[in-house]
Formats: structure tokens, C-alpha cells, sequence
């Protein structure tokens, strides 16, 4: 037992000595790192790969932090392991506060991470982004539509599309899938997001038919409005078939309403805000409404292995009838296209290394999508596109990667 003690001082008058030699003659940040490596032992075990789950796992936000933590969690059952080495995921509250997030991104940049995914509410993952670049650590964010969050963020990735993405989608089926070269835009003024989205359908349209005037009509409304047979009155008048509608639920409903008592007959489009029971309820009681509208994820259509394992997977966990949301499938897809690059990086400690194999990520197949990242990390990636027509609700058409890659 003595001899053990004697041993145990040695090896630490040892340790002490080297420390002491760094401190003097490199300075506090020297120390700092000796202290991470050998003391706290940040650096981690060799045998593991770290990746931050970066969330709102409490707070207001908790809900939707959970949704993405599940489909991270099933990702890593499926995908324990990266370089050969067991993944192992370090969870970091940031309690939906903006003022919290700031200590705990700097913990995260501490541990050393080889990659951080999350986190939900752009804000949070703003306010990571400064300190993950310096630290020259990448990122996945998962439901962030924030275009700030990548465009000015080099570390920054995203697997859920731009809010602007979904109006290119879906003037993609209008001219492609509905074969037609016009439409209408019925908008609500002062909303952010309408006015990038309805931008983009414009402008997609006005390009894959080479017709400036491809928009019939263009009618706004102020959101909360009782009556609406103005706008429904100019659409009639202007005969198209396709109305584009990037309205919240309330209003799209007593849109629709007003539309089915007008008895006008067109076909209103609508993006991922549209995947609510209100508005299905809707168009699926009333089987004159036809309605559209682009998703994040199809439940319902998947047939790949690698779906069909994610079903499974979250079936086990929550019961035979249970359907993952669509923030759980993205957030799935962010683990696993993390691992991908790892592995393509050949490194899980080369920061600069990982964020190029991201960078470089082409066509890769996931739950919600085929994905391939733009120079600014937002994903080119497929679309799905489901209707409801005669109260039946189907997946109606697929938009494709490639005919944004190419430019097309």
C-alpha cells in the first residue's frame, strides 16, 4: 500500500513538473490546453467520436428540441459508429434562451467535438455560429429556414430547405408536374415569409416558362381579414388554374371556404405550413377543394431500406402507430450525413477537414430527401409535393435535385 502511494505522488510531482514548465514558459493558454488534454480530459477517448446534440431540451422550446434529439438518437442506434470508432453523443441544453446559449456553446467548443447538430429556433444557432467557426467546428442545423444562419456561417449547414426553396418547388410542379404556364399569388402583407416565398414562385415561373407575364395575377390581403371576395373575384377574373397561397392556417381556411362558396375551381398551392389537421380536415371533408402543398418529409411513401429502417426504429420506440414528425426525420438525416462526411474526412478531429467533406456532400440519400449542399451549406434537395382532390390525399409528384444543380 505504501508503495502504491509512493508511486501514485511520483506520477503526480511528475504531471505537476510539466505543467509547471508549460505555465512559465508558454503563457495561461498553454495551460488551459495541457489542463483540457490531460486533466479534464476533453480531447476525449480515441476509441469514441464525440458529436454535440446542441438543443432546446428544456424551456418553451422543449417539444420541438426533443422531436430533433429523437430522430438524432434512432440515427445513432442505427449508425453507432464512425472511422471504426463508437459514436458517442454529449447533449447540450441551451433552455431556449438565447443569453444560456452563449455559455453552452462555449462548452461545447471546449469538449472538442467533432461536430455539432442543432439547434432548433434560428436564433440559438446564431448565436453558436461565431464561436463554432473560430473553433473551426462544423455544424447541421435541422429546422432552421433562416437563410442568415449559413450564408454568412462557413461551419453552418442545414438539412431542412430555405423558406424561398419551397416557392422554386413549387413552381417546378406547377410547370412540369400540372403541365401549365401560369398562375395566380393570393399573399397576406407584412409577412417575411411570404414575401420571400411568393418571390421565388415568381421568379422560377417567370424562368422555366421565358414569359414575364407567367403571373396572371397578384392579390394581397391583410391577415386577419374577414372577407376575401376581392382577391377571390380578381382570380376568377384573371381564369387561371393554380392559385399559389403562402398564408398561415387561419386565413387559408377562410380562404379556401370562400373559394368552395364562390364555387371558383382552381387548384390553391400551398408550402409545408399547410401540413396542419385543420386545413386536411378541410379540403378532405369538402371534396371540391383541391389543395396542394410541398413537405419536409413523406410518411407515407417511403420504400428504401434506409426509410424503412427509420420507421421501424421509431416504431419500436413509441408504438406500432406511431408517425415521426418531420423535424425527428431531418433531424435523423443531419446524424447520419454528419457520419458520412467523418468518415469521407478520414478524421473526427480536423475541424477544417470535416467541414470541407460536408461542403462536397452530392446527392446523398436520406429519409426526407436527396441532399446535396450549395456554397452556402443550405440543401438542394428533393421535394415532395402531396394533394388532396375528391377528398383523397396522395403524394402527386417529386421534384428533384438535379434540375437545380444543373441550373435548369
Amino acid at each position: 500500500m505504501i508503495k502504491k502511494r509512493n508511486k501514485t505522488r511520483a506520477l503526480l510531482s511528475v504531471i505537476c513538473f510539466f505543467v509547471f514548465i508549460i505555465f512559465t514558459f508558454t503563457g495561461c493558454e498553454s495551460y488551459d490546453n495541457f489542463k483540457a488534454v490531460f486533466v479534464d480530459g476533453s480531447e476525449g477517448d480515441d476509441d469514441t467520436v464525440r458529436i454535440a446534440v446542441y438543443e432546446t431540451l428544456s424551456g418553451p422550446d422543449k417539444e420541438q428540441g426533443e422531436l430533433e434529439k429523437t430522430g438524432i438518437e434512432i440515427a445513432n442506434q442505427l449508425f453507432p459508429r464512425a472511422l471504426g470508432k463508437k459514436v458517442e453523443l454529449l447533449y447540450f441544453d441551451n433552455k431556449s434562451d438565447i443569453y444560456i446559449a452563449e455559455t453552452v456553446v462555449q462548452e461545447i467548443v471546449d469538449k472538442r467535438v467533432a461536430l455539432v447538430l442543432g439547434s432548433y429556433g434560428s436564433v440559438n444557432s446564431l448565436m453558436a455560429a461565431g464561436k463554432l467557426e473560430a473553433a473551426s467546428i462544423p455544424a447541421i442545423t435541422i429546422t432552421n429556414t433562416n437563410p442568415l444562419v449559413t450564408s454568412y456561417n462557413p461551419f453552418y449547414f442545414r438539412v431542412s430547405y430555405t423558406d424561398a426553396f419551397q416557392g422554386v418547388a413549387l413552381a417546378k410542379y406547377t410547370v412540369e408536374g400540372l403541365e401549365l404556364n401560369n398562375a395566380a399569388i393570393i399573399k397576406p402583407l407584412q409577412d417575411d415569409f411570404a414575401a420571400a416565398v411568393s418571390k421565388s414562385f415568381s421568379s422560377k415561373m417567370i424562368q422555366l416558362t421565358e414569359n414575364e407575364g407567367a403571373i396572371l395575377d397578384s392579390e394581397d390581403y391583410i391577415p386577419g381579414e374577414k372577407d376575401f371576395s376581392k382577391q377571390l373575384n380578381g382570380i376568377s377574373e384573371a381564369g387561371v388554374k393554380v392559385v399559389f397561397l403562402p398564408g398561415k392556417v387561419k386565413d387559408t381556411i377562410e380562404i379556401l371556404k370562400q373559394a368552395d362558396q364562390m364555387k371558383l375551381d382552381v387548384l390553391f398551392i400551398g408550402t409545408d405550413q399547410w401540413e396542419s389537421e385543420e386545413i386536411l380536415n378541410l379540403a378532405e371533408e369538402n371534396s371540391q377543394i383541391k389543395i396542394a402543398y410541398s413537405v419536409l418529409f413523406d410518411k407515407k411513401t417511403v420504400s428504401d431500406p434506409l426509410s424503412e429502417s427509420f420507421l421501424s426504429a421509431f416504431k419500436d420506440r413509441y408504438g406500432a402507430n406511431a408517425v415521426p414528425e418531420s423535424a425527428t426525420a431531418l433531424a435523423f438525416d443531419s446524424y447520419i450525413i454528419a457520419i458520412d462526411a467523418i468518415n469521407r474526412a478520414g478524421t473526427a478531429t480536423d475541424g477544417t477537414a470535416v467541414r470541407d467533406a460536408l461542403q462536397q456532400t452530392m446527392q446523398f440519400k436520406g429519409v426526407s430527401g436527396t441532399i446535396s449542399f450549395d456554397e452556402h451549406g443550405d440543401p438542394i434537395k428533393s421535394v415532395a409535393i402531396k394533394g388532396i382532390t375528391n377528398g383523397k390525399t396522395e403524394s402527386v409528384f417529386t421534384v428533384e435535385p438535379k434540375w437545380v444543380i444543373q441550373g435548369i
